[in-house]
């Protein structure tokens, strides 16, 4: 199985997704059934156990395919961005369906009837996808789930026009490693919501969106020239410029989003772990 990203490759030793038979030996292959997230947030873990790491997070509604089902842990590849892990069955439900909405804020509830005093049932996170069947009294009802704010969603198509704005709204977020909503969120996560907001696929870890997005500026130790939307990438970290001085990122440092000049948070950088700018990216 060498030469495969594992996070981004359906296919262990015992087990792999059909479409990699005669790619990758596996004891056994399997054409995998399509599911969708069925709660506002679900961990994807590196291994079928509550106690393992999370590697990220899917969010409501959205689509994977499903090739294990084993003692209450599905194996799993997310359709939004490739990613492979393990989920637990109670996240998800059968099917597919095509979503018509996005929630555009920060949270929103989903209540059991078009009344915001009844109990809410869940929340989703900005970036969650629903299906809107109809609307009462200013709530939007989705799929057999329940009621969500109708105001609180965008048409699925909508695009926000500047995805730094996006990101904005998560500042002072706490962090979380593989986090991606405004209850916790990581540096790469940040990113990746912020930029499908804006219609822009962008990978789930720093490496990856390192070598898929925009193109490289010339790096220079006065750090000038840089623009809002600019991407600064170190190994391991990535943050957004909010204007030419402003780097917004979340960090394990200050333990949220945070706001601070690029210059600051370079020298820290290096001098906590020796890591430099890799590079910056102007999309």
């Amino acid at each position: 199985m060498s030469g495969f990203d594992s996070r981004l490759t359906p296919a262990r030793p015992d087990l792999a997704a059909a479409h990699l038979r005669g790619e990758i030996v596996a004891d056994a292959y399997v054409e995998g059934r399509p599911m969708q997230v069925g709660v506002g947030i679900a961990d994807l873990r590196h291994a079928p156990s509550h106690e393992a790491a999370v590697e990220t997070q899917a969010l409501y509604g959205e689509a994977l395919t499903l090739f294990e089902d084993h003692e209450g842990w599905g194996w799993v590849q997310l359709a939004r961005d490739n990613y492979v892990g393990y989920l637990s069955m109670t996240a998800l439900r059968e099917g597919s369906a095509t979503p018509t909405h996005r929630v555009r804020v920060n949270r929103s509830f989903i209540y059991p009837g078009p009344n915001l005093k009844l109990p809410p049932q869940d929340a989703l996170p900005l970036g969650a996808l629903v299906s809107v069947s109809a609307t009462d009294s200013g709530f939007a009802r989705i799929g057999g789930a329940g009621f969500v704010f109708a105001g609180h969603l965008a048409p699925y198509d909508a695009k926000e026009p500047d995805f730094v704005a996006v990101a904005e709204r998560l500042l002072y977020a706490p962090y979380l490693w593989g986090g991606k909503s405004s209850l916790g969120v990581d540096c790469s996560g940040l990113v990746q919501i912020s930029l499908d907001a804006a219609g822009i696929e962008a990978p789930r870890d720093t490496d990856l969106q390192e070598r898929a997005l925009g193109f490289a500026l010339p790096l220079d130790e006065s750090l000038r020239g840089l623009t809002r939307g600019d991407i600064v990438f170190w190994r391991g970290h990535v943050g957004v410029m909010r204007n030419e001085t402003e780097l917004l990122h979340a960090n394990a440092h200050h333990m949220l989003v945070e706001s601070e000049p690029l210059r600051a948070a370079r020298d820290r950088i290096l001098a906590a772990t020796g890591a430099q700018i890799t590079s910056i990216k102007r999309l």
